[in-house]
């Protein structure tokens, strides 16, 4: 199922032998180019991805976006313009009590629903141990994104490992997956997972 809504030179990456699909709720910081500094407002935001887990024909493992919901407008028409992935304008707010954040969004579509995350930020996280399922969902530093034409372009970031913990997690949606034709799971995710904020670096597509 997956792998029919892949564009060609793209093949989906399994971990024994099951493929996976990614909600990601996080916050973006002091966003900003090479030598400029952040500027306020615009340099900080929300972003609510789906995501799945693919590798090349090269065999190189990275990250196919099937949509990046976001409140900042200028940042959309940025990424969609520079490296052609497909953003969404969405209002999204979140609250923080103490060590849990209230995470909402809704994306500015026709019959869009809000969806909502409620957990607490992480208490002894730790890189991903090498071969495991969190190492698979993690530890990619590869997106790949496709222009009008179909050409298929890959987009290198850099950072140290993540620092992941177990998620506690009161509340999720799969809004995200409805919205991009996914049948909403019947159980909760069988992973949840949470991480330490780490500065990103992130290159020019090729």
């Amino acid at each position: 199922m997956i792998q029919a809504r892949l564009p060609d030179g793209l093949f989906v990456d399994t971990f024994e032998g099951k493929a996976w699909l990614g909600v990601v709720p996080f916050f973006m910081e002091k966003v900003r180019p090479v030598m400029l500094p952040p500027i306020p407002r615009l340099s900080w935001f929300m972003e609510l991805n789906v995501r799945t887990y693919v590798h090349d024909a090269a065999g190189n493992p990275g990250v196919w976006f099937f949509s990046l919901d976001c409140n900042q407008p200028v940042a959309v028409e940025i990424a969609r313009y520079l490296f052609h992935l497909p953003y969404e304008h969405a209002s999204m707010q979140s609250v923080w009590r103490g060590n849990e954040i209230d995470y909402r969004s809704r994306r500015k579509t026709q019959f869009a629903r809000p969806a909502a995350y409620r957990y607490q930020t992480p208490t002894c996280a730790a890189p991903a141990e090498e071969g495991s399922l969190e190492w698979f969902l993690v530890e990619r530093y590869l997106l790949f994104s496709t222009k009008r034409d179909g050409r298929l372009h890959s987009g290198r970031v850099h950072h140290v490992p993540y620092r992941i913990a177990p998620a506690v997690c009161h509340e999720w949606s799969a809004e995200p997956l409805r919205m991009n034709g996914f049948e909403r799971p019947k159980c909760p995710p069988p992973s949840m997972l949470v991480a330490e904020p780490v500065d990103v670096l992130v290159f020019p597509l090729k």
